[in-house]
């Protein structure tokens, strides 16, 4: 049997703050290893130390570097999911990745996880006196064209309120397994950051409710977070070097 065992099992992990380059390689790590059938489809939660800019996979370099100060002065790494540039800073970032035949890609196949996810979110935080809306209809996923910051790009799948995006996702799809990521933003300290945040709206600390946001996700009880496997932990450190280098992030 597989590492994947059952198609039900949905790993969860919770990452201390990392760097773009950390963040980045282990998200194609778990693609990778769930790709391959040696990891369980796997829901993470990360967050970001220090603040970094992600530029989307078709994104111009030149476009971050023509941004200005305090934005145009951090960290760079560039996704390999499409979309906006996303200042990451004071937000949940989860990643989730699941083998091509998973159940939660059925019946609307890869559009099907923006939705869970974010009807997740928006139910727990309904449940907090927060009352997030779908994006516009009739816009679908991350474009390739638009504002620079992806939070100003607004979609159908989106989360917003107040006419400002609070939560967005992006996927990258091979044909083995899908991953999907996206950001919560908790709260704002930059003005370049133009979206809406938790702390805008109420008093509620999300970090308190991975577990309950988890399980909204499996749609079943879980356990304790996992870990890393020992070739997941040395891919990621491998990984590490192509998102470090410059030839990556300046590819376009």
């Amino acid at each position: 049997m597989t590492a994947t065992g059952s198609q039900n099992v949905l790993r969860w992990l919770v990452d201390p703050p990392a760097d773009g380059v950390t963040n980045m390689a282990r998200d194609e790590t778990v693609l990778t290893c769930v790709g391959r059938g040696t990891s369980p489809a796997t829901l993470r939660f990360y967050r970001w130390d220090p603040p970094t800019i992600s530029l989307g996979y078709f994104q111009q370099f030149a476009d971050f570097a023509a941004l200005p100060l305090p934005a145009g002065s951090l960290p760079v790494v560039r996704r390999t999911t499409g979309g906006g540039a996303i200042l990451h800073d004071r937000e949940l970032t989860y990643s989730l990745t699941l083998p091509t035949g998973h159940p939660l890609l059925r019946p609307g196949g890869p559009n099907t996880p923006y939705n869970h996810v974010h009807e997740a979110v928006a139910a727990l935080l309904a449940r907090h006196g927060i009352v997030v809306t779908k994006g516009p209809t009739g816009r679908g996923g991350c474009s390739h064209g638009g504002p620079f910051f992806c939070f100003e790009r607004h979609c159908c799948f989106d989360l917003m309120t107040g006419g400002l995006k609070i939560m967005g996702s992006a996927q990258r799809r091979t044909m083995q397994a899908i991953l999907q990521h996206g950001s919560l933003i908790l709260a704002r300290r930059f003005d370049q950051q133009i979206c809406a945040a938790v702390s805008d709206l109420g008093a509620l600390d999300v970090n308190n409710h991975l577990r309950e946001l988890a399980e909204a996700i499996a749609g079943q009880a879980l356990g304790e977070p996992g870990r890393y496997t020992p070739e997941e932990l040395a891919l990621a450190e491998q990984l590490r070097a192509k998102y470090a280098d410059a030839a990556w992030t300046k590819r376009r």
